[in-house]
């Protein structure tokens, strides 16, 4: 292209010469302070939330419109759903830990 097309090109893109600034990829600087600093997000931030919310358990509210049964499901005692784990889903009338 000549040197004007591509003048015009760029204009319309909005751009006016040679863009300055920080490059897209992050490993261009930097990768061992990159590779550090995530470490230590995973070790420092994520992982400690991770555990506080597995520790956290919220209480239960009997909303009315959930875990409706209308007749009783065809195992166990009819109440727990196929795939129940008694201490994180709770029955229709609480959880049954407590």
């Amino acid at each position: 292209m000549e040197a004007a097309a591509v003048s015009r090109v760029s204009w319309l893109l909005g751009r006016s010469g040679p863009q300055l600034g920080w490059p897209m990829s992050s490993g261009a600087h930097g990768e061992e302070g990159s590779a550090r600093m995530w470490k230590a997000l995973t070790y420092f931030v994520v992982l400690p939330r991770v555990a506080y919310s597995m520790l956290n358990k919220p209480e239960f509210i009997p909303y009315p419109d959930l875990r409706i049964r209308t007749k009783p499901f065809p195992w166990g005692d009819g109440n727990p759903t196929l795939l129940h784990n008694p201490h994180v889903n709770p029955l229709p009338t609480g959880h049954e830990d407590e």
